[in-house]
Order: structure tokens, then C-alpha cells, then sequence
């Protein structure tokens, strides 16, 4: 087994307690936002699958804390491995949301006839 300073198996846990605190400062506010109904400016032409693209964020934020948490904790090396394949299936949600959110934005885009500019 592997340990790191101090016998702890998990490393100091305040390289994990800036992470959380900056993923979550970065991570957050704008699924919220975007679930709570603001759109942003940069997104206002990709509405369709906005609500999936904030979801899967969260499913990335999610497997930061799933990650995260047990190792601040100092949790048994069982308990981290356990977390960190939860993790994963986080990260395949998200990845499934995102390609969700892809398909179906590509879908409203052809949906609508083009007509051509009058000038």
C-alpha cells in the first residue's frame, strides 16, 4: 500500500479541499442558473438541449465530489475505490447527457425550413 506524509493513504486532504472549493465556484452557478431558467448569452442559439448540458456539468461536478469527499475524510483505500467507480458512472452519464443535448440541438436546428433572405 502505498502512503503518502503522515501514514495518510490519501494525501494531504487540502489539495482536495481547494479543488472542491474552486470546481465548485466555477462548476455550479451556471447549471443552476441555466436549470433555474437563464440562458446564457453564449448558448442562446443551442437552446434545445440546454437543460441536458447542465445536468451533465452537474454529473461532472458530482463525480468531483464522489472523488473528493472520502479522501478528505481519509477514508480506507476500499472506500476510495468504491467511490471513484461511482465516479465513473457519473462521468459516463454526463457523457451520455452531453451527446443527448448534442442530438438533439442538431434535430431543432434541421427541423426548421431555411428561408432564403430577402434584400
Amino acid at each position: 500500500m502505498i502512503t503518502y506524509e503522515g501514514g495518510r493513504v490519501n494525501g494531504n486532504p487540502l489539495y482536495h479541499w481547494i479543488v472542491l472549493a474552486v470546481s465548485t465556484a466555477l462548476m455550479v452557478p451556471v447549471p443552476v442558473a441555466i436549470l433555474a431558467g437563464w440562458t446564457p448569452p453564449w448558448l442562446r442559439k443551442r437552446q434545445a438541449g440546454l437543460r441536458l448540458r447542465a445536468y451533465g456539468i452537474l454529473c461532472i461536478y458530482a463525480f468531483m465530489l464522489v472523488n473528493g469527499i472520502p479522501r478528505i475524510a481519509d477514508a480506507s483505500f476500499e472506500t476510495v475505490t468504491v467511490c471513484m467507480v461511482v465516479g465513473f458512472d457519473f462521468t459516463a452519464a454526463a457523457a451520455v447527457l452531453f451527446m443527448l443535448s448534442a442530438r438533439k440541438d442538431s434535430r431543432a436546428r434541421t427541423s426548421a425550413p431555411v428561408e432564403p433572405l430577402e434584400g
